[in-house]
């Protein structure tokens, strides 16, 4: 069972890496974040019904600790960026949450920042950790939220539609990988 965590994860990783090599939005980088969830999923199911990391030698949980680390950071903004895709189909250029990704810049950068910190904070046992880092976050963005100097291309619906989809994809994904680590 172990290793087929370790592999599921590992490959999971794999996968996430891969997707930051499309175009952001483009269905091949929606198709390796489908893939990456689904290894996602199957070891959490793994795990599941193994009854978690209980009795796992120190080793092998460091081993999953890094892996899962490493993809709760880099999964989580290609998987981000296809939600976004996803749900920006049928919207017009104004309110395409692509278009407003010109006045929240910095998104992956700060999403990356954010699933690391919300991941150490889980995994440390401080999920106080959780509200302190959206709480920063969502301070740090409101003047960008409520600008009214937004370009004329971008709805502000669509700017706060991007916030709230990205921030609850890339929470959501850094909490269900610091849930392995917590499975016992």
């Amino acid at each position: 069972m172990t290793a087929l965590v370790l592999a599921l994860t590992g490959a999971g990783l794999i996968l996430a890496v891969l997707a930051w090599v499309p175009k952001a939005g483009a269905t091949l980088e929606i198709v390796l974040s489908g893939l990456m969830l689904a290894c996602l999923i199957a070891a959490g199911l793994v795990l599941l019904y193994g009854h978690g990391v209980v009795g796992w030698d120190e080793r092998w949980w460091n081993v999953l600790l890094l892996l899962a680390g490493g993809l709760a950071v880099t999964g989580g903004g290609p998987l981000t960026t296809s939600v976004l895709a996803l749900a920006d189909r049928g919207n017009t250029r104004a309110q395409s949450t692509q278009k407003a990704g010109e006045v929240l810049r910095g998104g992956a950068l700060i999403g990356s920042l954010e699933r690391g910190a919300i991941f150490a904070a889980l995994v440390a046992g401080w999920p106080e950790g959780l509200a302190i880092v959206l709480a920063i976050k969502g301070l740090a963005r409101y003047p960008e939220l409520r600008s009214p100097d937004q370009p004329a291309s971008v709805t502000p619906q669509a700017v706060a539609e991007r916030f709230i989809i990205g921030t609850f994809t890339s929470v959501l994904w850094s909490v269900t990988c610091a849930g392995f680590l917590l499975s016992h």
